[in-house]
């Protein structure tokens, strides 16, 4: 991604650049993964068999509420990146999704991508909820799809 996306939307920015000098975009270009083998369970004051099984505030474990981020533990040190939680589930246990921040220009804080990453998550207009993915992820599947 860094090698060839972002130096060609760079070169793209800077030839719009040249006709208004007072034009100074900022990039942030972020890698959104959904398919993943993690799963995260919210930390239980009980334990024994079969606590940390979805289904809300049961025993101990259980699933952790939308809007939870995770960017300490599971995360690689040498990356920006974080996991969210986004939407609840009623059965089963929640999957999160994996936020890698590959090139950043924007001087933004990491708790705002994480927070602008959860609201976007509300912004889709084909669902009254929030879903898994922020919207623009979203739309660029569905027009990926449609281009074919």
């Amino acid at each position: 991604v860094n090698q060839h996306e972002v130096v060609q939307i760079q070169s793209a920015l800077n030839m719009a650049q040249k006709g208004d000098k007072n034009y100074q975009p900022k990039l942030a270009v972020v890698v959104v993964k959904k398919r993943l083998n993690a799963r995260i369970f919210k930390r239980g004051m009980g334990g024994g068999a079969g606590a940390s099984r979805g289904g809300g505030d049961q025993g101990g474990g259980g699933n952790p509420p939308p809007g939870t981020i995770v960017d300490d533990v599971i995360t690689k040190p040498a990356w920006f990146d974080f996991f969210l939680i986004s939407q609840s589930v009623r059965q089963g246990t929640v999957g999160p999704t994996h936020f890698n921040v590959v090139h950043d220009m924007t001087g933004l804080k990491p708790e705002h991508f994480q927070r602008l990453s959860y609201k976007l998550t509300h912004t889709y207009y084909n669902w009254q909820g929030n879903i898994r993915v922020p919207a623009p992820c979203m739309y660029a599947h569905k027009l990926a799809f449609l281009a074919g």
